[in-house]
């Protein structure tokens, strides 16, 4: 989102408002946990963690309040950070007893699980979009075409006689040639996911440092995406964000009908232009 404020502002228009999973996630612990729970979000302290280290600064932007005042997410560790910190306190999870998960917004689709990987966010989407333009349950939810790791992915589907055309991309280098082709009419798409990091977010700036041997030697993109496709086909049932009970109900007793006052001023948020350099008066 930065990058498109900084370096492609004529896009700004044609960027989601909805806020990032981190985001809407601290927004709705704000704004509804603490209620429920009888406490003032701003003594809620929220920590994220994220593979992704451009989090701590998204956290940190104004604009990311649906409280006024309060920010949706206080405070943002990376992966490796965690890690760190467990390896320096001497835990060892295979000696930890198990322990019931907190059910508060425990209950996730295997669309959310596929989301830190390209071409995962692009799936999730197109698994609820077709239900809802066609009126028809969607038995294949798996659009293979949109997976993998290549930098720059395209797939048109025919959706109630019209085709849609999509388009992936990761790294900001892809992302910058499939942008100038969009910006000199070469390139028209009705849908474009882009993720900063090659891979998507599997390979953020905050996940595990590798040795250059494991690098070299590996694709460590291609075998973190495959574990989280596995993953999402094993261990979740549900496979449609729509059909998740646990959003249906906050949608039903809290947030209002999708696209509403409480939804835009909770889970939504602007964009604007930005200077390249912030800071010198030529940028301006």
């Amino acid at each position: 989102m930065r990058y498109c404020e900084q370096y492609y502002p004529e896009f700004i228009p044609n960027l989601s408002s909805c806020k990032s999973p981190q985001q809407m996630f601290g927004a709705l612990l704000k704004v509804y946990y603490a209620k429920k729970l009888g406490i003032k979000p701003k003594d809620l302290i929220v920590v994220s963690v994220m593979p992704c280290t451009a989090k701590k600064y998204e956290a940190a932007r104004p604009e990311q309040q649906a409280v006024p005042g309060v920010p949706d997410i206080d405070v943002v560790i990376t992966t490796r950070e965690l890690g760190r910190m467990i390896s320096k306190n001497g835990i060892m999870f295979k000696n930890l007893p198990d322990e019931e998960f907190d059910p508060a917004f425990g209950v996730s689709t295997s669309a959310g699980y596929i989301f830190g990987f390209s071409g995962g966010v692009m799936e999730a989407t197109l698994r609820t979009v077709v239900e809802k333009v066609t009126g028809k349950t969607l038995e294949k939810v798996d659009f293979t075409e949109l997976r993998g790791t290549e930098g720059i992915k395209e797939a048109e589907y025919e959706l109630n006689d019209t085709k849609v055309k999509v388009a992936v991309v990761s790294g900001l280098s892809n992302a910058k040639k499939l942008l100038e082709s969009v910006k000199v009419g070469k390139a028209d798409y009705h849908a474009i996911e882009i993720m900063a990091c090659p891979g998507g977010c599997i390979n953020g700036g905050g996940q595990p440092i590798l040795s250059g041997f494991e690098m070299n030697f590996n694709d460590v993109s291609a075998i973190r995406g495959n574990a989280l496709h596995k993953g999402a086909a094993t261990t979740r049932p549900l496979h449609k964000a729509h059909e998740n009970p646990v959003l249906q109900e906050l949608y039903w007793d809290v947030i209002g009908e999708p696209g509403g006052d409480n939804a835009h001023a909770w889970l939504h948020t602007s964009y604007k232009k930005s200077p390249k350099y912030p800071g010198l008066e030529s940028e301006q």
